[in-house]
């Protein structure tokens, strides 16, 4: 059996030494270089990264980037150059963009190694060595001590009041004070607490411990191999990118073989016989409308439309690694986010006192010492209360400093709130500790559960603080410290202290007591004699706080349809009160641990899962449980978190949200968004700048499209028909590229309308044309189109020939038409849900169109251009027309969005989903 299969945390330390083959004096140096040929290094393997090479060629393997190269070849091949060139510059601009996007993707693994130390003491041969990290073998005696980043998992052995922080790994907001002895089999990976785990640090104490696992047989290594092994899905926007490129494909096939079939078949009818040379011009032909009915920009504005999302989301603190998640967040139907310091603060912070036989409530959260304490008179003052803080000083080794302008904490955070909460009241730590120098001390280990320090007293004597959990305390108390003086511990009295005690502990606040005593001779000579006669001085009440701004976040998401969920390695008790007062859980929601989802098969958890609002003492396979529990629900899911326990199920999710500051390596690799700033309610601003950025491109897909549709229909009709052909390839590549591209920018930066958040998430599986967009669609394909060909029939009979007068004005109206129709669009497009006059077009829109109009107008007044690209005057009665086209299409597209909309035919009949209560 080899030592990953074993459960070290339920055999005795001897049991596991000897199972090792190896003793207290540890491994011989020997024995140690064999084991490291037969383990291998303790460290993580590098994962196959995809070459930069790679990254690019992939950008050229979507669909629509495909039709364009297709598009290329054939315009390279029927002599159009300058169409040829152009598209490949827009297809090399839009991979460009992309590659430079996903280039640092990829990359967790090598995080994770930077996370390990290069160094740590081991014993060998009875000695302490200094040796690389990478050489710790299982079997290896790890000296520990306060600020050791643990290099390998491993079964402690000896022990010495050790604490150890591993919110990195299990999620515990609290450094873990740890143990030797034995703890049954089927305990959870958090409440091992004979176990150190690689990749933690420890905090408080010294220990030995016996190196059990070693690389990636680690629960760090576990980590990283899930990180490496999950698939990561496409995005709802790649997804209908590919819809668009499947169906735009299949309409240019279409349309190029009907044409032509058609085409020859009346040739045919008329002739005879089959003519190569018509044959020829047909296939050509057909060739050309099938390229024309692609929107050759659209790669490069749904790219650039996401390039400048992920730029304004840098501006709002959310940094995007992966461009195509941007959109992502607009749907986003859960998320599952992790508790400490993300939706806490990470800071614990003493919320409630009791002392002088009265409450104290403390304002303020985390280590910054500002905040109001709320008492009855006197009691601040009272001589019991200062003394209460001196004890909350003096009986603590943590240290309040400014780092980089942010207060911090040295030390353990729960001892760092008592300094904080002496901060608060106005007291100065170091006056205190100046004052009253200490001259001895009883560490705290996790089977006293108190600590001890004395202090030279003012009046000569001796003092002597006692801080540590209320039952231990109480038990060695005589008398307390009341408002009227110091006074008998009664059974009233004790039985008062342990209510005040019991209403903390149910609103999940840590407890500590603090008591005192004080004399001119005080025997030390033993922990009995030295804890005895204590005088009780009161209780501190701390927890790790919401963030302020999470609360308004949840409530924000919850009102729009997102449903939050917590998921977290903390206590169900801490877990469910943060749930609760953040708006997270409700009365009637269910909660549950880490056994209890061992005890529920995937199946019957999927059909429990939407009932659970809570998750605590979780470890990072039940997380990623809990997402792929969510996503088989159809849910759009965001995993947010920090620790290297969250990596997996973010890179599981649609979307990993990581933290910024208090986020390791691995996990803001894992993920598709990283918060700069730590705040939860940045998610809230990067979900409306996702939503802002779908509906851009969706009204990008609904203003191109059209035009393109009607565009299909009046070139394909008019040719079968048997008119000549109604655009010259130079007018239509005009229409395509210069018409499209300027109002097309401009509506991918079109400010958000007013009503975005407060619709409903859309469906992953919503197709991208809308009932908004096929609206604009069927107008085109049963007003305009028809419309465009009446004109261009009156003016052109049957059998006009080609370059004639007739046919050269009829193609020039019919030019001018669609420019500035396809302007008209765009202003229609700058909402498909709301009257221009209520949502008014932004000033970069009427930029485009107006430069537009202008760069047309003046350019085909130069004689040698126009002659270029085969246009006329058209004189008064042209201008007309086209000015009363465009009338009667803009007024007619605003008349049905209004008609549809006070039909509900827009609004989205979706119910918002805000989960339980």
């Amino acid at each position: 059996m080899t030592s990953t299969e074993e459960a070290w945390h339920s055999q005795d330390s001897q049991t596991v030494l000897m199972k090792l083959s190896t003793s207290r004096a540890g491994l011989g140096r020997a024995d140690a270089i064999e084991r490291l040929q037969e383990y291998g290094p303790n460290e993580l393997m590098r994962a196959e990264t995809e070459s930069p090479l790679r990254i690019l060629l992939r950008q050229f393997t979507e669909t629509l980037v495909v039709i364009l190269l297709i598009a290329v070849g054939i315009s390279f091949l029927v002599g159009e150059i300058v169409d040829a060139l152009l598209i490949l510059v827009i297809v090399i601009i839009s991979a460009i963009l992309g590659f430079t996007q996903e280039y640092r993707a990829e990359r967790a693994l090598l995080a994770l190694q930077k996370m390990l130390t290069p160094c740590t003491t081991v014993l060998r041969d009875n000695q302490a060595l200094e040796v690389p990290t990478k050489e710790v073998v299982p079997g290896d005696i790890l000296m520990l001590k306060e600020g050791d980043k643990i290099p390998a998992d491993g079964r402690l052995i000896e022990v010495c009041n050790i604490k150890v922080n591993e919110a990195a790994i299990t999620g515990e907001s609290l450094p873990v004070s740890k143990t030797e002895e034995t703890i049954e089999p089927d305990t959870p990976l958090p409440d091992r607490k004979n176990l150190v785990l690689s990749g933690t640090e420890v905090t408080y104490g010294k220990g030995l411990a016996v190196v059990t696992a070693t690389g990636m047989n680690t629960e760090f290594g576990k980590i990283a191999r899930q990180v490496t092994t999950v698939d990561k899905e496409e995005t709802p926007l790649e997804k209908r990118t590919k819809e668009i490129g499947k169906w735009l494909g299949a309409l240019s096939l279409g349309v190029c073989v009907a044409v032509i079939a058609v085409g020859l078949l009346r040739d045919f009818i008329v002739y005879g016989l089959f003519r190569p040379a018509f044959a020829l011009e047909m296939i050509l032909f057909g060739i050309a409308l099938a390229v024309a009915a692609v929107p050759e920009a659209l790669p490069a504005v749904v790219t650039g439309s996401l390039a400048i999302g992920m730029h304004r989301m840098a501006h709002a603190n959310a940094l995007v690694r992966r461009m195509s998640a941007v959109e992502t967040l607009g749907c986003t139907t859960v998320i599952c986010s992790d508790k400490t310091g993300t939706i806490t603060k990470g800071e614990m912070t003493v919320r409630e006192v009791y002392a002088a036989d009265s409450t104290v409530a403390v304002e303020g959260e985390g280590y910054e010492p500002t905040g109001r304490l709320l008492a009855p008179d006197g009691v601040l003052n009272s001589d019991s209360f200062r003394l209460f803080v001196m004890g909350c000083v003096l009986c603590n080794d943590a240290d309040l400093v400014i780092e980089n302008g942010k207060w911090r904490i040295r030390g353990d955070p729960t001892e760092g709130a008592l300094i904080v909460l002496a901060e608060k009241s106005g007291h100065k730590v170091h006056e205190i500790r100046s004052a009253f120098p200490r001259i001895g001390e009883v560490p705290f280990s996790s089977e006293r559960k108190r600590m001890t320090t004395m202090h030279y007293s003012e009046k000569g004597g001796k003092l002597v603080f006692v801080k540590g959990a209320p039952e231990v305390v109480l038990d060695r108390c005589t008398k307390e410290f009341a408002s009227g003086g110091i006074q008998d511990m009664g059974s009233d009295s004790r039985g008062r202290i342990l209510q005040a005690n019991e209403m903390m502990a149910r609103r999940a606040l840590r407890v500590l007591a603090v008591a005192y005593r004080e004399g001119p001779q005080i025997d030390d000579s033993s922990e009995e004699t030295l804890e005895k006669d204590l005088v009780f001085l009161g209780l501190a009440g701390m927890i790790d706080p919401p963030r302020a701004e999470a609360v308004k976040a949840i409530s924000v998401c919850k009102s729009v349809g997102i449903r939050p969920i917590m998921i977290t390695g903390d206590h169900a008790l801490t877990a469910v009160a943060i749930a609760r007062e953040v708006g997270i859980y409700n009365e009637g929601d269910k909660f549950l641990t880490d056994s209890d989802m061992e005890r529920i098969d995937d199946q019957d958890f999927e059909q429990i899962v939407e009932d659970v609002s809570v998750y605590a003492r979780v470890s990072p396979i039940r997380k990623l449980k809990i997402v792929k529990a969510w996503k088989k629900r159809g849910k759009v899911v965001a995993m947010t978190g920090d620790g290297v326990n969250d990596a997996p199920a973010l890179k599981q999710a649609d979307i990993g949200i990581a933290m910024g500051i208090t986020g390791t390596d691995v996990t803001k690799e894992a993920a598709d968004l990283v918060l700069a700033d730590d705040n939860f309610a940045t998610i809230e601003k990067a979900i409306e700048l996702g939503r802002w950025i779908y509906d851009n491109i969706k009204k990008y897909l609904a203003y191109l499209l059209q035009t393109n549709l009607i565009e299909i229909i009046v070139l394909s009709v008019a040719i079968l028909a048997g008119y000549p052909l109604p655009l010259e390839p130079a007018q239509l590549l005009y229409i395509n590229l210069v018409t499209d591209g300027f109002p097309a920018i401009a509506l991918g930066l079109s400010p958000a309308d007013p009503d975005i958040m407060e619709r409903p998430p859309r469906s992953p599986k919503e197709s991208i044309f809308t009932k908004d967009m096929k609206l604009f669609y069927l107008i085109s394909v049963l007003v305009q189109s028809p419309l465009f060909l009446f004109i261009f029939a009156s003016m052109v009979p049957l059998g006009t020939p080609e370059n004639s007068p007739q046919l050269l004005e009829a193609r020039s109206v019919l030019f001018y038409l669609f420019v500035f129709i396809e302007l008209v669009m765009a202003i229609t497009c700058r909402s498909l849900r709301r009257s221009v006059f209520e949502v008014r077009p932004h000033r970069l829109l009427w930029l485009a169109v107006f430069g537009n109009a202008a760069l047309t107008i003046g350019l085909f007044s130069i004689p040698a251009v126009a002659n270029a690209f085969g246009l006329v005057p058209i004189g008064l009665l042209g201008v007309e027309v086209v000015f009363g086209v465009c009338a009667f299409t803009f007024l007619s597209i605003e008349a049905i969005k209004l008609v549809m909309r006070r039909q509900g035919f827009m609004n989205d009949s979706r119910p918002v989903m805000v989960g339980r209560g």
